[in-house]
């Protein structure tokens, strides 16, 4: 397997979901190749203390989003799949529609097309019916639809707690190796078990 992945970051709420990504890719040998809307790049300076340049400094390749020659739009650049961490409604509607108007949209379409993983950590809410049918669409498709949805078994104690276990989801989907959360196993089981009887 080709250890490249593609991650684009769109406009929603839950940047920080993307930055998170980037920093434990980086303990990785995963090579990194970014995408970030402009939106993204809004948000970033919005609801973070990041600097985009300092974003984009932790991939290992990044792309301009108007940049629809770049080779990840193409099937032939080989990869392990993509993820849209966070992901936008305009983002997920392109994808759903295989409106490919923009290098991040055209990349998940690649994705699809050539059977590779696609993630879309979707961040909305609440839904419409309209959402929730984008959301069948792309999951027809083959898209792995994975909502910053936390769990609290394993007793979260700060925000970064709680962004560790969704990216950590995400990185479990691709097969990548992390230690970002506690995750759920026989000692959990026991201590619950104790706690009922």
């Amino acid at each position: 397997m080709t250890k490249r992945l593609i991650i684009g970051i769109t406009g929603a709420s839950g940047v920080i979901y993307g930055v998170r990504m980037l920093e434990a890719l980086k303990k990785s040998d995963i090579e990194t190749h970014l995408i970030i809307s402009e939106p993204g790049k809004l948000n970033i300076r919005v609801e973070t203390d990041f600097d985009v340049d300092a974003v984009l400094a932790m991939a290992d390749f990044t792309y301009a989003n108007k940049d629809i020659a770049a080779c990840v739009a193409s099937g032939s650049f080989l990869n392990m799949g993509m993820v849209v961490i966070p992901c936008t409604i305009k983002t997920l509607s392109g994808i759903a529609n295989s409106y490919g108007d923009n290098l991040l949209i055209r990349s998940a379409d690649v994705q699809l097309k050539e059977k590779r993983k696609l993630a879309l950590l979707f961040r909305e809410t609440p839904l419409h019916k309209g959402h929730l049918r984008l959301l069948t669409m792309a999951a027809d498709m083959g898209a792995q639809i994975i909502p910053p949805m936390p769990a609290f078994y394993h007793h979260p104690k700060t925000i970064d707690d709680i962004i560790n276990q969704s990216v950590g989801k995400v990185l479990d989907y691709f097969g990548i190796a992390h230690d970002l959360f506690k995750r759920w196993d026989n000692s959990t089981s026991d201590k619950l078990k104790k706690k009922i009887l």
